[in-house]
């Protein structure tokens, strides 16, 4: 990204990201009307799968590298290091729009699935993805004339051979090994290194956030009372059907779900708000407290008894939904801090570096859900969370009383600084 104007590479990554969904539709639609019913080991090797995980590779690729040029590269050039509460609100307005988004389309997708198959309901999809590039591509042109052209160059000097390059299948091994060897000492090298790892901590609180695991404790709870068995959750949730057993109502778990995403929303708007009043650093230090203490109350509440009764059930999910606020507040701020603390020269390479830590860490607490998949062992993965939120926001507020020189001449206009110098 660094080698290409900023505009036609946006252009290019949101028209892969847009033609990987259209392939990746049409390949579920095909499955939906031709494959029948088959084993896990002959659906991997059925041609239209390869494509369809071929694609979705490429689409999230795609969209990663559209995230780092927005959050590292353009952001800071339109907003400036300069202007913290500038660069603070355009940060939340970014989380903002994002959330609203996943929350309005993945329920405006739903009530289509209430009216209409799912391949009606993948074909209108598809056809938003087609309308939606070419105004993506008119506001992208917006931004770069508002802002008097300031998104025509690019971060380093044209190269020519990194077009060639391009279609060179080992030049494109070469450089991938190259880039993340320079990107993995340019990382560790950083300023801002204990606020980026603090990032990659909150990555492996898989377990008491909203997702795949809580949703399959949760509709579990009903086997709380059972003596533990060696079936997996998958097995047990065959068996709570077949002897219509069920968890808690589903009305609550959609609550929760709900109730995350608002406060993520509401989060947003008091991550700015922090940072004009506190300045960045403390606005960090805040956000992660206040979520390690909320899900020290959810784990003590899920130990303490059985979250099968009705308090202790909502006191464990109001928790984990209220720690959402620190977390994503966090979010925005932690952003703020690595915006403000990295060169301008290697936005692109150390967000990029830190995406893809991030990413190790999600799949290694992942893997380790997949190893302790027993419904007996989500209290071992709850502390794995609690103990990796607890030690970032540890490591972040070390960082920040023992600040180094070059720290406080980064943050001058801090006002935990000012108020030191004074």
């Amino acid at each position: 990204m660094d080698h290409f104007p900023r505009i036609p590479m946006y252009t290019g990554l949101n028209a892969v990201q847009v033609a990987t969904q259209l392939i990746s539709a049409a390949m579920v639609i095909y499955a939906l009307k031709n494959a029948g019913r088959t084993s896990t080991s002959a659906l991997l090797l059925r041609p239209w799968f390869i494509v369809l995980v071929i694609a979705g590779a490429i689409e999230r690729l795609a969209g990663l590298a559209l995230g780092v040029s927005m959050e590292r590269d353009w952001v800071v050039l339109l907003a400036g290091t300069n202007r913290p509460v500038a660069l603070a609100q355009a940060n939340a307005m970014l989380n903002r729009l994002d959330l609203l988004c996943e929350t309005v389309g993945a329920s405006v997708f739903g009530l289509l699935l209430t009216k209409y198959d799912i391949v009606t309901c993948l074909k209108i999809s598809s056809a938003l993805m087609i309308c939606s590039f070419p105004i993506l591509v008119m506001l992208g042109q917006l931004i770069n004339s508002v802002s008097c052209h300031a998104l025509d160059s690019s971060r380093t000097p044209s190269d020519e051979s990194i077009c060639a390059d391009l279609l060179d299948v080992r030049k494109i091994v070469q450089n991938g090994l190259s880039s993340i060897k320079h990107g993995w000492n340019e990382y560790k090298q950083q300023t801002v290194l204990p606020a980026s790892v603090a990032t990659v901590f909150l990555n492996f609180n898989v377990a008491l956030a909203p997702g795949a695991i809580m949703t399959a404790l949760l509709m579990h709870r009903g086997m709380f009372h059972f003596p533990s068995s060696n079936l997996s959750i998958s097995e047990k949730c065959l068996q709570i059907s077949n002897s219509c057993l069920t968890g808690i109502s589903p009305s609550i778990v959609g609550a929760f779900s709900g109730l995350c995403s608002v406060m993520g929303l509401v989060a947003t708007f008091i991550s700015s708000s922090l940072v004009k009043r506190v300045g960045i650093l403390k606005a960090g230090a805040a956000g992660l407290i206040f979520q390690a203490s909320l899900l020290s109350i959810a784990l003590t509440v899920y130990w303490a008894g059985p979250i099968s009764q009705r308090t202790p059930l909502l006191i464990f999910l109001a928790s984990i939904a209220l720690s959402r606020l620190g977390h994503m507040s966090y979010d925005v701020v932690g952003t703020q801090i690595i915006q403000t603390g990295v060169p301008a020269s290697k936005a692109n390479l150390i967000g990029g570096m830190e995406v893809s830590i991030a990413s190790l860490a999600e799949l290694v607490m992942l893997a380790m859900a997949i190893i302790a998949n027993d419904v007996s062992h989500f209290g071992f993965l709850a502390i794995l969370s609690v103990s990796s939120v607890a030690g970032a926001a540890w490591m972040f507020c070390r960082w920040l009383g023992n600040p180094t020189d070059e720290q406080r001449e980064l943050f001058i206009f801090d006002p935990h600084f000012q108020l030191q110098a004074t």
